[in-house]
């Protein structure tokens, strides 16, 4: 059934009338009683009683005249949300990151925000093992690593650096301390993040590599109560400095180096190097790019 038939069915049908709905359409009479008869003969009924004035309806018609006005209803709204997509009013990007990594995010969100307001952002925590994955299979627009991807089809941008320092109050022995060892770390009661990582991987190898102990005495599911534990004086911590760059400012932790355990790493955006992106997704590496460009 051709659509645009079907609306000049609709406006004979609303005007009543095959001559005032040519003048709606703009289009001769002739023109307008041929797409009507078109319409009648793919359907194998008469829509219109062309022995009565006023353009009356035969019962078919008036069956499909509750139809069309239901389906260019639906197209409206279709066109609608297409455009609301297409300007971004409803778009939505997906992220893959782990908790320590939100942290860098933020700026491009905030970024990415300001220029599309209504645009949603969603960050799910993925292991990093599993964002390449992940990302090459449409599963997510983007990922956050700590090394460029090795995987083919992903390109990378840039959106900051970050290492490992030791979290502490400020009123602990060490706080004033630019740096430490990390045997006197090891000695510290230390509050660690209990989800298996990459870099807790990497500092509990060292140690057992260096056959030197660490003093974990607590475990916590979240970088957040993590933080809080060290500012009610519960241990230290050894966790990326990004994540705790408004308590470092204000005064409520202090970061101490620990040289051989700082793994100082690049934060990558990680995104499919080939195929479409979603009007939003593309608005988001944007962002990215201008911040990673400053």
């Amino acid at each position: 059934m051709d659509f645009a038939e079907l609306q000049v069915f609709l406006t004979v049908a609303t005007e009543r009338s095959f001559s005032r709905a040519a003048a709606t359409l703009h289009r001769t009479q002739p023109a307008v009683s041929q797409a009507v008869k078109r319409l009648e003969n793919e359907l194998g009924e008469r829509l219109f009683d062309r022995s009565s004035k006023g353009g009356q309806l035969t019962e078919a018609g008036t069956i499909l005249l509750d139809y069309a006005r239901q389906l260019t209803r639906l197209r409206g709204e279709a066109e609608g949300a297409l455009r609301e997509l297409q300007d971004l009013r409803k778009g939505r990007v997906l992220i893959g990151a782990n908790e320590a990594a939100v942290h860098v995010l933020l700026p491009v969100i905030e970024r990415f925000r300001e220029a599309h307001p209504q645009a949603q952002v969603e960050v799910n925590r993925v292991a990093a093992r599993q964002l390449a994955a992940q990302v090459l299979s449409r599963s997510l627009d983007f990922g956050v690593l700590t090394f460029p991807p090795r995987d083919r089809g992903l390109s990378s941008v840039p959106l900051g650096e970050d290492d490992l320092v030791m979290l502490t109050h400020p009123s602990h022995p060490l706080a004033r301390r630019r740096q430490i060892s990390m045997e006197e770390f090891g000695r510290q009661t230390i509050i660690a993040h209990n989800d298996p990582s990459p870099a807790r991987e990497h500092v509990l190898r060292l140690y057992e590599q260096r056959h030197a102990p660490i003093n974990i005495q607590i475990g916590l599911p979240s970088l957040d109560g993590i933080k809080r534990g060290i500012e009610m004086g519960l241990g230290v911590a050894l966790l990326p400095r990004r994540c705790a760059l408004a308590e470092i400012r204000q005064g409520q932790l202090c970061a101490v180096k620990v040289p051989r355990l700082g793994l100082p790493r690049d934060v990558r955006l990680i995104y499919r190097s080939a195929g479409e992106m979603t009007h939003a997704a593309e608005a988001f590496l944007e962002a990215a790019k201008d911040i990673s460009s400053h």
